[in-house]
């Protein structure tokens, strides 16, 4: 994706409204945590790249491939009728289909003219197979003849595809048999940002399939790949990070970045100067091994590879990365990568990933874990307030981010599939509301701690998954469209 390019902002509670879904953020660079320093590095003569993927998802340009489909003739007495102005209704949509496709970064392919009958139909759908195209946009602007067989047609070429029907275009008896139909979404409408949204799924899910995560952990190489997502997991020995790490001297740029992280922080309680200086230097670190290795994201075994030595736990690295755009997992957790991944291209914002602890008393789930991003509002917007305090193993400098109290979230839990076992992967989905954050001291456990009532009335002390993300933002209804776009389990809890 281009850096000049803005992703869609699709920051929704409960009505979206197209000014959110088209406002720009660019969800690699913009809002950075490390922006926000470049002021004092450039006064001290210090310059620093910002962090940026390296790998095949960020030089992938998807394409999606869409047509208007509609009889020949006049409308007459059929819908949607003599009242409607087809003709019209294409301008305006052909325009806002070339404006997201721009603003996202998408290449479209759109038909010339609109599919006019069942042949017509038949040859597109085969030239986008051949094409192997990354997804559809069906636009129909008619309910009657070949219309909505057109869509049924594009639905069974498995790619991905988003079915848009302004109102006058379908009856809910058009729409019952596809509205299960994995491979495809519909979007009933006239609000086009919900088209919109579906162009951005698409552009998502191929970023995600060509998305390459460095996995430091053990002591060889090789290369394996995620079912269903096609996330490629390029692992890397640990040693390479220690190596790098026990060579890298204090520079000034390091320590330039260091005192500019401290001057960021609320307060810093516990941890030394000297500690903040080992995290950013994890920081450079894991950006040399992400350039050099050429991925997009990054995982390690960091409690494995780094406990038992004095070298600084990534927490700090992680929440930078996590703020700029880089999906960034503890402790070489995959399902974290995938959470990471989708939440951060589909969404423009990055997550939470934490460890859930019952509370009976609130009836709600601590997130409990070390590291946590700051840019909780989007990549383009003001980080929250944050402590730099000791790791609750006492310690390294780790960031303790204050999550806004009342703050809708979502929780996102991918676990990944199983292709020999014929399991797909399922996204474990819930949404509730912060209640507060809890002070670790005096309680125990992971120093980012939050407390958050979650909607489904699950019973806490059974509360499924591990190391979900929460993240601002109530997006259940999108991450369920997501998966049935892409042939995954969703289960709402």
């Amino acid at each position: 994706m281009s850096p000049s390019r803005c992703p869609l902002h699709c920051r929704v509670h409960h009505k979206l409204t197209r000014r959110d879904f088209i406002r720009g953020s660019t969800a690699l660079l913009a809002g950075s945590s490390l922006l926000s320093g470049c002021n004092s590095l450039w006064r001290q003569n210090v310059a620093f790249e910002p962090m940026r993927p390296s790998g095949p998802a960020s030089k992938y340009v998807p394409t999606v491939k869409a047509a208007f489909v509609r009889r020949k003739e006049d409308y007459g007495m059929w819908w949607p009728g003599a009242v409607y102005d087809g003709k019209a209704a294409r301008r305006t949509y052909t325009a806002k289909l070339n404006e997201t496709a721009d603003t996202l970064g998408v290449k479209l392919d759109l038909r010339s003219e609109p599919i006019y009958s069942p042949a017509e139909a038949d040859a597109w759908l085969t030239e986008a197979k051949a094409a192997n195209v990354d997804g559809l946009m069906v636009m129909l602007l008619d309910r009657q003849q070949h219309t909505w067989p057109t869509a049924r047609k594009a639905v069974d070429t498995n790619i991905p595809t988003v079915i848009f029907s302004p109102l006058g275009t379908s009856f809910t008896t058009n729409t019952i048999h596809l509205a299960d139909s994995p491979g495809c979404v519909i979007y009933s409408t006239d609000d086009f940002s919900q088209a919109a949204y579906g162009m951005k799924m698409l552009k998502a899910g191929a970023r995600i399939h060509h998305t390459r995560c460095v996995v430091l952990r053990g002591s060889k190489r090789f290369d394996s790949s995620m079912a269903d997502l096609g996330i490629t997991l390029h692992h890397v020995p640990a040693k390479v990070f220690l190596d790098e790490y026990r060579s890298t001297p204090d520079t000034d740029q390091i320590l330039a970045m260091a005192d500019e992280y401290i001057r960021r922080a609320r307060r810093r309680t516990g941890a030394t100067r000297q500690d903040v200086i080992n995290g950013i230097k994890s920081y450079v670190v894991a950006h040399n091994i992400l350039q050099r290795e050429q991925c997009d994201a990054i995982t390690m075994d960091c409690l494995g590879a780094l406990g038992r030595t004095k070298v600084s736990l990534p927490c700090i690295a992680w929440s930078r990365m996590n703020d700029e755009g880089i999906p960034a997992a503890c402790e070489a957790d995959f399902g974290a990568v995938a959470s990471h991944t989708t939440v951060q291209y589909l969404f423009d914002r990055p997550g939470f990933q934490q460890d859930p602890v019952a509370d009976t008393a609130y009836d709600a789930i601590i997130g409990a874990h070390c590291t946590c991003a700051t840019r909780l509002n989007g990549f383009d917007q003001p980080p929250e307030p944050f402590d730099i305090v000791h790791h609750h193993g006492n310690r390294d400098a780790v960031p303790r981010t204050l999550w806004r109290i009342g703050q809708r979230v979502t929780s996102l839990d991918v676990l990944p599939g199983n292709e020999k076992q014929n399991r797909k992967t399922k996204f474990l989905i819930s949404v509730g509301t912060v209640l507060d954050n809890i002070d670790v001291p005096p309680a125990g456990g992971c120093v980012v701690s939050v407390r958050v009532k979650f909607d489904g009335g699950h019973p806490v002390l059974s509360f499924p998954g591990f190391h979900q993300l929460f993240f601002y933002g109530d997006y259940k209804k999108q991450l369920a469209e997501f998966c049935q776009l892409y042939n995954l389990e969703a289960q709402v809890v």
